[in-house]
């Protein structure tokens, strides 16, 4: 079956939808038709063992042993053991629903999941109730989905079509299931075109892994590109998705291609890891972005204080943004890498991210504390940065981020970043936010770049020079350092600073009880006026002569500090205040430094800082390590702005223009 012949069957699966209008919306079509060619799928590769599935359900009905033998019967990963089939069902018009009904529930409970997380029992019933059960199974019923005529693949070229259809006419989901796929050709590309001789090797097997699936897009690029360059590997698909209908598409998907349904799991990934304990050759995930993980706050914070044992060690990132947690999950699931050791071939893994997760969190936090995690461990090989409006439900630009623990000698201790945000063509018609797409000439051209980056990088002359960037891990790290200077303070007392001390004195839980609060506030008017002090132990003489000569006790240890508080004044030219001796800082005049990593701080200090403030100091208790990755300063080029010359001569053209305009208005 080629290409044509699968758009001639997805045309005729899809003319199903004629029969729906009026009482189902465009974007419920994929509720009932995706699940009942999923049926009618199953219904034809059973039909040659049906007898003997029948045969063996009824010997071992009961017994501990029946599904392995139904299953040995099957010849599949699943079975049904009602006589009936879709055909038969088509030929009773009165009893439909209920014949559909049993035959479904007939169906082993790896299938009957799937088909129960479309909701299929309860479409059935609605399709009764409008009148229109008969006339669908009855148009499935004539539709020959039989192995001998429809492979596996072909199969899943035809489920995956009709998946892309109802993504596009139902907006408003697209982007939560469906990554637009010359996206994920580019990202499959990208992540398998370094490994394209081993894998045309002998022999070869690989294990894939999407924690995120949804409807199970990237995993069949990356099984089909596989098997294109080499039809006798073996490629085993596994998945995890959250939302149940997006699961049972992808899981569909599966038992369509003759894979084993099991290995895509239903659940959350991030406290429901139901692959936990296997590792992968390849991962890729489109995760949604800006995630909440407040849901599983508790299980994610419990696993994170497990360190090596658990899958967030390196970090927790903020509660609205998960994207780095789904990167540290795959991570967690990479095989170890020995060179020259079958048995630890290493992995490689690419995600889609926004731009936040390139430097969202400062030094110290869980989001740099997880750059630095992976920089540091010399896992990430590339960022490509993708062009804006590609997706469906945001026009906002996005990156791939890929990683191995096997980078060659050529990459170690490297980073490329790659600029593909021109490489794209205006949509003819627009799909919710995505207005681009990428073609086939510039998949094939981001691939050769992605390749020879290293090269491109190091050839002023090459013509994408300018888009490729190559970088030590250590280039993104950074020093934040803490810049204090001194506090500077004059003495002096002023009304305002009165009715301030007034104030602090009535609301502070441990002054509001002292009883002479007016007889101090009196006493201190008193030296209103007098000059400012610019010495700490000089103005505390003056307050201590005036209490004594207005016969007020000394104040306890809470009022004094509040007088002090009113009565201190930040002035540059004011006494330097002391801690056992030390200067003691001024939170306000506090400023923070960016050093690059390796840099000499106090050599920085010498040549960025003292040259301003001469009394400046670095707390070295308090300096911080942070990675972050700036890409689009990396790649920015400053265009200056026109000559004056030149917008004056556009102004005075402009208005000659609007002249000529108006004077033709009025004739």
């Amino acid at each position: 079956m080629n290409s044509s012949t699968h758009q001639e069957l997805a045309n005729f699966i899809w003319s199903v939808a004629d029969l729906l209008r009026g009482d189902y919306k465009q974007s419920e079509y994929g509720k009932v038709i995706l699940p009942f060619v999923v049926l009618r799928r199953l219904d034809c590769v059973l039909e040659p063992t049906k007898q003997a599935v029948r045969e063996a359900h009824e010997k071992f009905r009961g017994k501990p042993v029946h599904d392995t033998f139904v299953l040995r019967a099957s010849g599949h990963s699943f079975y049904n053991t009602s006589p009936l089939t879709l055909k038969r069902i088509a030929d009773d018009a009165s009893q439909a629903a209920n014949n559909l009904t049993h035959f479904v529930n007939a169906f082993s409970e790896n299938a009957r999941e799937v088909l129960e997380k479309y909701d299929f029992l309860a479409q059935i019933r609605r399709l009764d109730e409008a009148g229109l059960l008969y006339q669908v199974v009855g148009r499935f019923a004539d539709l020959d989905l039989g192995p001998e005529r429809v492979s596996n693949m072909q199969m899943g070229y035809v489920f995956e079509e009709l998946i892309r259809r109802f993504s596009e006419i139902s907006n408003e989901t697209a982007g939560e299931h469906f990554t637009p796929r010359e996206v994920i050709r580019l990202m499959t590309e990208l992540l398998l075109a370094p490994d394209k001789d081993s894998l045309r090797g002998p022999g070869v097997v690989r294990e894939v892994l999407d924690p995120a699936c949804g409807t199970g897009g990237m995993l069949t690029e990356v099984h089909d590109y596989i098997l294109g360059l080499n039809p006798d590997a073996t490629v085993a698909m596994s998945g995890q998705e959250l939302n149940g209908e997006s699961w049972a598409i992808s899981r569909s998907d599966l038992m369509i291609k003759g894979q084993n349904p099991k290995n895509i799991k239903f659940g959350n990934s991030f406290n429901n890891d139901q692959h936990r304990g296997s590792t992968f050759d390849y991962m890729l995930a489109n995760p949604p972005f800006g995630v909440e993980w407040k849901k599983v706050k508790d299980d994610v914070e419990a696993e994170h204080q497990l360190g090596r044992l658990g899958r967030f060690e390196a970090g927790l990132p903020r509660i609205n943004d998960g994207s780095l947690l789904f990167l540290q999950h795959m991570i967690s699931k990479m095989k170890p890498y020995e060179p020259g050791n079958i048995e630890k071939p290493g992995s490689r893994l690419a995600i889609v991210f926004n731009g936040s997760p390139l430097f969202t969190g400062g030094a110290g936090s869980g989001e740099s504390e997880i750059r630095r995690w992976i920089l540091e461990n010399d896992w990430l090989e590339a960022i490509v940065a993708l062009p804006d409006q590609l997706f469906y439900n945001t026009g906002i630009s996005t990156y791939f981020w890929i990683l191995t623990n096997r980078k060659d000698s050529a990459h170690k201790g490297k980073v490329m970043l790659v600029d593909a945000r021109e490489h794209w063509a205006k949509m003819r018609k627009s799909l919710g936010d995505k207005r681009k797409y990428i073609t086939d000439e510039q998949i094939g051209e981001l691939s050769r770049l992605y390749l020879d980056a290293q090269g491109v990088a190091a050839d002023p002359e090459h013509p994408l020079h300018g888009k490729v960037k190559v970088f030590a891990n250590e280039d993104f790290g950074y020093q934040r350092i803490t810049v204090e200077r001194p506090l500077k303070l004059r003495f002096e007392v002023t009304e305002d600073a009165l009715a301030e001390l007034s104030a602090v004195l009535d609301k502070g839980r441990a002054t509001a009880k002292y009883e002479q609060k007016a007889e101090l506030v009196e006493t201190l008017r008193s030296l209103v006026g007098v000059g400012p002090s610019f010495k700490k132990t000089e103005f505390a003489d003056r307050i201590q002569v005036a209490l004594a000569e207005a016969g007020v006790s000394k104040p306890p240890t809470a009022v004094m500090k509040a007088v002090w508080s009113v009565v201190s004044v930040r002035d540059p030219e004011g006494e330097v205040q002391r801690k056992k001796g030390e200067p003691e800082p001024d939170p306000e005049l506090r400023d923070f430094e960016n050093i690059p990593l390796g840099e000499d701080i106090e050599a920085y200090m010498e040549r960025e800082v003292l040259p301003h403030v001469a009394d400046a100091w670095v707390d070295h208790s308090k300096t911080r390590i942070g990675y972050e990755i700036p890409f689009t300063r990396y790649f920015y080029v400053y265009t200056p702005p026109r000559p004056l010359e030149e917008i004056d001569a556009e102004l005075k053209q402009l208005e000659g223009e609007i002249q000529r305009l108006l004077g033709e208005a009025t004739k």
